[in-house]
């Protein structure tokens, strides 16, 4: 009985805080993946760059800044965030804005391609041709966030440095299963590593699908 309430509680807490962290990172990225669409300007495309470029970060590499601006001695220390949950979605949230904006920036860059013009011909102003391309590029802002969530659950870095995987508490799924298989606990390892394995398997699927729509 304990050991399926423990897998169940980190279970649910793993989809509460990636999923806060999909919604905090699609809150700045669908807006400003947008306005680097419709932007024209050389800092525009050189923003695309840097965030392309970011896609890859190391999450320890991320875990290691952000434990260095929240611990005591940070600028952002005040809030003592660290070792918490909230700290856990924050890092993750930052984490999967990169893959977000560089997704969004790229599918939506197509769907411009065939609406833009097109509605500006017909005589849209530009805030119509805009309204426009979001309606038809609405399958792809639902796969963004599909694909942020994915990104996030699986994340292991960001997650142990700066959320501690404190038993009760900031503990989820990746951090459990690096823990128990250090501890030769195979049981609950496999378990959270299958009920991961599924829920990564279906976003995946979810997204595939939704690209053949």
């Amino acid at each position: 009985m304990e050991f399926i309430f423990e897998t169940s509680e980190i279970v649910l807490r793993s989809i509460f805080v990636s999923g806060l962290a999909t919604i905090l990172a699609s809150a700045w990225s669908l807006p400003l993946a947008f306005l680097l669409l419709i932007s024209e300007s050389k800092i525009g495309r050189i923003l695309q760059d840097i965030f392309n470029s970011l896609v890859s970060i190391p999450t320890v590499v991320l875990g290691l800044l952000l434990y260095l601006i929240f611990s005591r001695s940070g600028p952002l220390g005040v809030f003592s965030l660290l070792y918490t949950p909230c700290i856990i979605s924050i890092g993750q949230a930052v984490l999967i804005t990169p893959l977000m904006i560089s997704f969004l920036t790229s599918s939506l860059g197509k769907v411009k391609e065939t609406v833009w013009e097109t509605a500006i011909a017909l005589g849209a102003s530009k805030f119509q041709a805009s309204i426009t391309v979001l309606k038809e590029g609405c399958v792809q802002l639902v796969r963004s966030i599909l694909v942020g969530f994915n990104r996030a659950i699986g994340e292991l870095g960001v997650a142990l440095m700066v959320g501690g995987n404190i038993r009760g508490y900031t503990r989820v799924m990746t951090t459990a299963i690096a823990l128990e298989v250090s501890k030769g606990n195979f049981d609950l390892a496999i378990t959270l590593g299958v009920v991961l394995l599924i829920t990564t398997l279906a976003i995946t699927v979810m997204v595939r699908l939704l690209g053949a729509r």
